[in-house]
């Protein structure tokens, strides 16, 4: 077969952004973050006031829009892509708890979804390419060769998030966190707009208590089969 697209959808930290990215190393294949492309238009919204705890002026987020240009640049030092909003590296700052708080109130929003999803399918157009986020396999790429559909226990993914954000030296408690996970699975699963499911045709992996090779080596298992077929 050659070339395929890869599409990785599940739930908010069951991993698809680290398999993702092994999975594209191993393969020679493109990677792109979508949730990365979310989170810089929720820091933009949020550093303009336009959404926050207790605010979301939709109307406001979609008249921004056009001022909102997003690109990934490879970093040289980490080997991978840094997420740039109008030419700033905001990689390390839209991975916050501050973001992540907010993402999926934005994520529902039709026309950032509409702006975005064009400009994921315009890079996936030659193929080769691993993509992962919410709505890949069934709005994206609805034909890609290969569909992924990640998921885990909700406390099982806290913990993950958990630990990442204390070795990035935030603060926060567990609670707080699991609450997270809780909040954006009940906005992703029940938006209007391409509300998170897993898509026709795709392989579920639950990976509550599964390791990071043995998810690999599945994956990379079906991948293979596909491209020498």
């Amino acid at each position: 077969m050659g070339k395929i697209t890869i599409a990785i959808d599940g739930y908010s930290s069951t991993g698809k952004s680290t398999i993702a990215k092994q999975l594209s190393k191993a393969l020679g294949y493109v990677y792109v973050d979508t949730g990365a492309m979310y989170r810089a238009v929720t820091l933009y919204a949020i550093r303009n006031n336009l959404v926050g705890e207790d605010n979301l002026n939709v109307e406001a987020v979609i008249d921004e829009l056009s001022r909102i240009h997003l690109k990934f640049v490879p970093n040289q030092l980490t080997g991978k892509s840094d997420m740039f909003l109008n030419d700033e590296n905001v990689e390390q700052e839209i991975r916050t708890m501050q973001v992540s708080r907010q993402v999926s109130k934005i994520a529902a929003i039709k026309e950032v979804r509409e702006k975005l999803v064009a400009i994921q399918q315009q890079m996936g157009i030659e193929k080769a390419i691993v993509m992962d986020g919410r709505d890949i396999g069934t709005v994206v790429f609805p034909d890609a060769e290969l569909k992924i559909f990640m998921t885990a226990s909700p406390r099982a993914r806290a913990h993950r998030r958990y630990k990442e954000l204390l070795d990035r030296g935030d603060k926060v408690t567990f609670e707080e966190v699991l609450n997270n996970v809780q909040e954006r699975d009940h906005i992703d699963s029940t938006r209007k707009e391409s509300p998170l499911r897993k898509a026709q045709g795709a392989v579920e992996i639950d990976n509550s208590d599964m390791g990071l090779e043995e998810q690999l080596e599945r994956i990379l298992n079906y991948a293979r089969r596909l491209i020498e077929a």
